[in-house]
Protein backbone atom coordinates (compact mmCIF):
# COMPACT_ATOMS: atom_id res chain seq x y z
CA UNK A 1 0.00 0.00 0.00
CA UNK A 2 1.24 3.54 -0.49
CA UNK A 3 -0.60 5.13 2.26
CA UNK A 4 2.68 6.12 4.14
CA UNK A 5 4.68 7.32 0.88
CA UNK A 6 5.89 10.74 0.36
CA UNK A 7 4.67 13.12 -2.45
CA UNK A 8 7.20 14.63 -4.65
CA UNK A 9 7.62 18.40 -3.66
CA UNK A 10 6.97 20.44 -6.38
CA UNK A 11 9.40 23.16 -8.02
CA UNK A 12 7.97 26.17 -6.80
CA UNK A 13 7.26 28.89 -9.65
CA UNK A 14 8.37 31.38 -7.65
CA UNK A 15 11.68 31.10 -9.15
CA UNK A 16 12.60 31.94 -12.77
CA UNK A 17 14.70 29.18 -14.19
CA UNK A 18 17.68 30.52 -16.92
CA UNK A 19 16.91 30.38 -20.50
CA UNK A 20 18.51 26.79 -21.94
CA UNK A 21 20.12 27.04 -25.49
CA UNK A 22 17.22 24.83 -26.57
CA UNK A 23 14.79 26.80 -25.69
CA UNK A 24 16.85 30.01 -27.32
CA UNK A 25 17.61 28.34 -30.59
CA UNK A 26 13.98 27.32 -30.75
CA UNK A 27 12.96 30.98 -30.60
CA UNK A 28 15.65 32.17 -32.63
CA UNK A 29 14.90 30.09 -35.62
CA UNK A 30 11.44 30.77 -34.95
CA UNK A 31 12.07 34.69 -35.34
CA UNK A 32 14.46 34.31 -38.32
CA UNK A 33 11.67 31.61 -40.33
CA UNK A 34 8.24 33.74 -39.85
CA UNK A 35 7.58 37.20 -40.68
CA UNK A 36 6.52 40.08 -38.52
CA UNK A 37 7.16 38.76 -35.33
CA UNK A 38 6.31 40.43 -31.94
CA UNK A 39 7.32 39.22 -28.90
CA UNK A 40 4.74 39.09 -25.40
CA UNK A 41 6.13 38.68 -22.35
CA UNK A 42 3.59 36.51 -19.85
CA UNK A 43 3.72 37.08 -16.09
CA UNK A 44 4.47 34.46 -14.06
CA UNK A 45 2.12 32.48 -12.53
CA UNK A 46 1.63 29.75 -9.61
CA UNK A 47 1.45 27.34 -12.14
CA UNK A 48 3.63 28.55 -14.83
CA UNK A 49 7.01 30.59 -14.90
CA UNK A 50 7.19 34.02 -16.63
CA UNK A 51 7.61 32.76 -20.67
CA UNK A 52 7.69 34.60 -23.89
CA UNK A 53 5.39 33.98 -26.79
CA UNK A 54 6.46 35.22 -30.45
CA UNK A 55 3.44 35.71 -32.92
CA UNK A 56 4.40 36.03 -36.36
CA UNK A 57 2.26 38.33 -38.66
CA UNK A 58 0.33 35.27 -40.00
CA UNK A 59 -0.85 34.20 -36.06
CA UNK A 60 1.31 31.48 -35.69
CA UNK A 61 2.87 31.15 -32.23
CA UNK A 62 5.62 29.87 -29.68
CA UNK A 63 6.09 29.85 -26.08
CA UNK A 64 8.64 28.93 -24.08
CA UNK A 65 9.91 29.86 -20.61
CA UNK A 66 12.44 32.30 -20.14
CA UNK A 67 14.65 34.00 -17.28
CA UNK A 68 12.19 36.43 -16.51
CA UNK A 69 10.53 39.91 -17.63
CA UNK A 70 13.91 41.34 -18.11
CA UNK A 71 15.58 38.36 -19.99
CA UNK A 72 12.40 38.52 -22.36
CA UNK A 73 13.48 42.04 -23.05
CA UNK A 74 17.32 40.82 -23.82
CA UNK A 75 16.09 38.78 -26.16
CA UNK A 76 13.28 40.73 -27.99
CA UNK A 77 16.11 43.51 -28.29
CA UNK A 78 18.92 41.19 -29.24
CA UNK A 79 17.04 39.95 -31.89
CA UNK A 80 15.60 43.84 -32.91
CA UNK A 81 11.76 42.68 -32.50
CA UNK A 82 9.01 44.42 -30.45
CA UNK A 83 8.15 43.33 -27.23
CA UNK A 84 5.05 43.89 -25.24
CA UNK A 85 3.42 43.01 -22.10
CA UNK A 86 0.23 40.60 -22.80
CA UNK A 87 -0.98 42.02 -19.40
CA UNK A 88 -1.56 45.30 -20.93
CA UNK A 89 -2.24 44.69 -24.64
CA UNK A 90 -3.60 41.44 -24.52
CA UNK A 91 -3.79 38.60 -27.40
CA UNK A 92 -3.28 39.82 -30.83
CA UNK A 93 -6.57 39.03 -33.17
CA UNK A 94 -4.21 37.47 -35.61
CA UNK A 95 -3.53 34.84 -32.68
CA UNK A 96 -7.00 33.83 -31.49
CA UNK A 97 -7.83 33.62 -35.75
CA UNK A 98 -4.50 31.35 -36.22
CA UNK A 99 -6.08 29.45 -33.49
CA UNK A 100 -9.14 28.90 -34.82
CA UNK A 101 -8.38 27.85 -38.38
CA UNK A 102 -6.37 25.14 -36.13
CA UNK A 103 -9.25 23.59 -34.61
CA UNK A 104 -11.16 23.70 -38.05
CA UNK A 105 -8.28 22.07 -40.09
CA UNK A 106 -5.82 20.24 -37.62
CA UNK A 107 -4.46 18.64 -40.58
CA UNK A 108 -3.12 21.81 -41.74
CA UNK A 109 1.03 22.89 -40.79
Amino acid sequence: MALFRRRKQARPAGRDRALDRADLEHLENFVRTRRGVEAFIEPRTTVTETTVILIADDGEWTRRRVDGPEGARRFAHKLAIPIYDVRLMGYPQRMRDYNERRKRRPHLP
